[in-house]
Formats: C-alpha cells, structure tokens, sequence
C-alpha cells in the first residue's frame, strides 16, 4: 500500500471518528435539551438521565442545579399564590417550610445552642422527656419543626446519651419526629467552667450591664475554648460531605465557634445570632479576651442582633479594639479578607396553639379556674427565668406601689409570677432565688387578706400551663432591664 493510500484510509478513519462524535455529542446536547425543555415545563425528569461522564457531565451538573432552583422557586410561588388565594397573612409552618427551603436552595440546615430543645432525664425510676425553660428554643424549634434539619446542643439531660445512638443522634420531637438532635458530651469540669464560668460569671453580667460585676478566670476561659473546639468537631462531623451547608450558631456560648468553622470549612455558610444585647466598647473592654472572642465573631458571614442600637455598639466595639475595615454605609466588616455582615433581626416566636373548636369558650373557661386557683378578681401574669437581668424584684415593688396607690384592689388583684428555675449552680441565682421568694413574702404580708398579691410558681411549667395564665390574664408583665 503506498503513502498515499495509508494517508487516504487515515484521513477517512478520522472523518468517521469525527462524524461518529459529533453524532453522539449531538444525541447527548439533545438529551439535556429535552431534559431542561420538560423541565421547564415543570415536569423534572430524573438527572440519571443526564449524561453522568465525558465532555458534557459539567455542563449536566449545573443544568441539573439550576433545575433543581427553578423547581424549588415555582413551588414557593405556588405556595405563595395558594396563601394569597385564601387570604392567609400569617406565617404558617408550611410557608415557613416553602420560604427556608428557597432562601437555603436546597442546603441542610444546622442549628448550634447550648440548650437543647429536649433532655431525658430519671424521675423515680423511669426515663422522662423535659423541654427547658428557654426563650431560645421557643424561638427556634418552630424552624426545625417546619423545615427539618440537625440541632446540636450540650447534652445535660441524665438519661441524654442512653436516650440516643452512639454518636448522640435521636430524632425529635419524641411524639412527632421531624428533625436530628445530636448531643455534645462535655465533662463536668468543662461543662461548668464553660457554662457557668466563662459564659454566665463572665460573658452574661458584662453584656446586660446590670449592676453585677462579671467574672473572669483563666481556667474558664481554657474551659471555654475546648467546648467550642468539640462543638466545632461534632458540627464538621455532622456537614462532611453536604455541599455549601449551613449553619446557624446561637448566642455568646459560641463566639468562637464561627472562625473555626471557616477555617476547615470555607464553603459552609455560617451565621450566628447574639440573644442578648451587645454593650458599648467601654463595658466590653473589660474581658481580658475581648480580641480574641470579636476574631471569632467575625468568622461569620452574618451575625445578627435584636436591635439596631446593639448593631451599632458593635461596630463601635469591633472599630475599638480589633484591625479591620468597619463599613458603616453597608453595616459590614472585613477582616483577613473576609466580609461579615452586621444586621438587627428582632426575633418572634410561634404564638399557635392546638386548634380549640370555641377558643373564646376555652379562655373564658381557663380564666375562671385560675380566678377561683387564686382566690383573685384580677390577673397579671409574668413567665421568666429566676435570672437578676428579668427585672422580677422590680416587677413585685411596682405590684407594691399599684397597690398603695390603689388600696382599693387590695385582695383582688393578683400577680401569678412563674420563675422557671436557672442556673442554680451559681451562688449568685441561688441567692437571688432566695431574694425574690423574700421579697414576694414580704409584699404578701403587707397586704395580708383576700388575694395575695403575688403568687410565686418557681418550676418548670410545660408550654400549654403557661398558655393557660396567659389565657386568663388581664396583662402580661415584662420588665427586663
């Protein structure tokens, strides 16, 4: 065969090979034609039948995300359309469920607290459920409920670990399952010096600047940062392999939980919401470690506050002792290159009860029995934790001053103040504890006879009990300071 002949029967080999490929890439641009064509028709056809290989398995990939976005956007609309339709304003657990899953795209959702929603613990033999006395789960566990994810918190519950698989999992709630809670196991010497040192001695007094000078040791700081290294394991170990997860991390038990997320974690989309208010510069200044708490913080894409004014002390602290670039037009922050946003997200709660055939009917009844509980013809109602920073010791002398003021209620009104037992490992809320039954005892028998002025609960009480006072009451009281 001369050269010339090898050269022609090459040549056509190659032009098959061409034509041969352009045939196949032709048949694989129409598959993901159609695919995306029925799709956009709101028809989503399995992404198994995208090309899984070869050139075209990038271009597959993304086409199969942003179907996967456009599905997730045309069931919200729908969702939207549909509450719109019946005239539905409020946010049900459905909208919520449609309106998280469009703003994540698809991304788990992680909560981190040191509270747990729900703690197993021994009563006289047998394993019982508790909810805590938290406004924090109050706030958050409606968001689980509705959209599903993990929650992570410090298991202190007696029966916790027994009550969980080995890696401290358990689906929650018990009666309904529809989220992950995953359980930190911390030592007691970790658990206190994080907890009650650093955080509650330390962080709380120096944050609600309420005349109660804060503490701080170097063994719970030490304390403190190897909690927040465990709580950083367990939530990497809880994201490995998820795509862009994210992560809510919540309040001053975890200030430096956010950077050593980013670190190993770049990706993940991290934000943390401060429940408490953050002081001026001043008053922050005091803790020996404010750097290395705000480096932290500012590991965040998104740090959130109740207020406006806590955003701004904030920024004013941050601009005080930390190098960085505070954005005052944008309320944002740069450090070692990276962006944190600064935001006041007031926080609500989800006020829904069980459905009631007569809820006018149930009120009027709940109202009566609580009347004739407490011997009163007038209700006020108070629900908070024994805690200094509730203002409960003022509450009881403003019941003190109504009543001077207005002898003639005298025996009729009362104040049912449910004070949900807290940290009583602190000498400080044992002793206020003890204040506040004091001062309740006192305003009682200053005007002795009829109804007591004030009735004092210190227990825990389930949400429906608390539901009931507030059913009955004429006014709610809160008087934190």
């Amino acid at each position: 065969m001369t050269n010339l002949e090898t050269d022609a029967l090459a040549a056509a080999g190659a032009l098959a090979a061409f034509l041969a490929g352009r045939l196949l890439l032709i048949r694989r641009v129409r598959r993901v034609e159609d695919w995306m064509r029925r799709a956009r028709r709101g028809e989503p056809p399995p992404a198994s039948e995208l090309p899984g290989r070869g050139l075209l398995a990038p271009l597959a990939h993304e086409a199969a995300r942003l179907v996967r976005s456009l599905v997730d956007a045309r069931a919200v609309a729908e969702q939207e359309a549909r509450l719109r339709q019946v005239g539905d304003s409020l946010w049900t657990p459905e909208r919520l469920r449609e309106h998280v899953r469009a703003k994540l795209s698809g991304r788990p959702l992680v909560i981190v607290a040191n509270r747990e929603p729900y703690r197993h613990v021994r009563r006289g033999g047998r394993v019982e459920v508790e909810t805590p006395a938290s406004g924090l789960v109050t706030g958050l566990e409606p968001l689980l409920r509705a959209c599903g994810g993990t929650w992570i918190a410090h298991g202190d519950g007696d029966a916790d670990f027994t009550s969980a698989d080995e890696s401290g999992r358990l689906r929650v709630p018990p009666e309904h399952p529809q989220y992950t809670l995953r359980r930190v196991r911390l030592d007691e010497a970790d658990a206190r010096g994080y907890y009650e040192g650093f955080a509650n001695e330390g962080l709380w007094p120096l944050c609600h600047i309420a005349h109660t000078r804060p503490v701080f040791r170097a063994e719970d700081w030490a304390a403190y940062r190897k909690v927040n290294a465990a709580f950083a394991e367990a939530v990497l170990n809880e994201i490995d392999g998820q795509e862009e997860p994210c992560v809510l991390v919540q309040d001053y038990h975890f200030t430096l939980l956010p950077r050593l997320l980013k670190r190993r974690r770049p990706d993940a989309r991290v934000a943390l919401f401060w429940h408490i208010p953050w002081p001026n510069p001043e008053a922050f200044g005091i803790c020996p470690w404010q750097k290395e708490l705000l480096d932290g913080l500012l590991g965040a894409d998104v740090i959130g506050f109740h207020t406006q004014d806590h955003c701004n002390n904030f920024l004013d602290t941050i601009d005080r002792f930390l190098e960085s670039r505070v954005d005052r037009a944008r309320f944002a922050v740069t450090r070692d290159g990276h962006a944190t946003a600064v935001r006041p997200f007031p926080i609500s709660v989800d006020f829904s009860e069980s459905p009631s055939a007569d809820p006018a009917a149930r009120a009027r009844a709940d109202r009566r029995s609580v009347l004739k509980e407490i011997g009163a013809e007038a209700v006020v109602v108070g629900v908070d934790r024994l805690d200094y920073t509730k203002g409960i010791l003022e509450r009881f002398r403003a019941v003190e001053r109504f009543l001077e003021k207005n002898t003639d209620w005298a025996g009729r009104l009362t104040l049912v103040q449910i004070g949900a037992p807290s940290r009583s490992g602190l000498q400080d809320y044992r002793d206020f504890a003890e204040h506040v039954r004091a001062e309740a005892a006192r305003v009682n028998a200053r005007f002795a006879g009829g109804a007591p002025p004030i009735s004092l609960r210190t227990r825990n009480h389930s949400h429906e009990e608390i539901r009931r006072y507030y059913r009955a009451a004429d006014a709610c009281l809160v008087t934190s300071l």
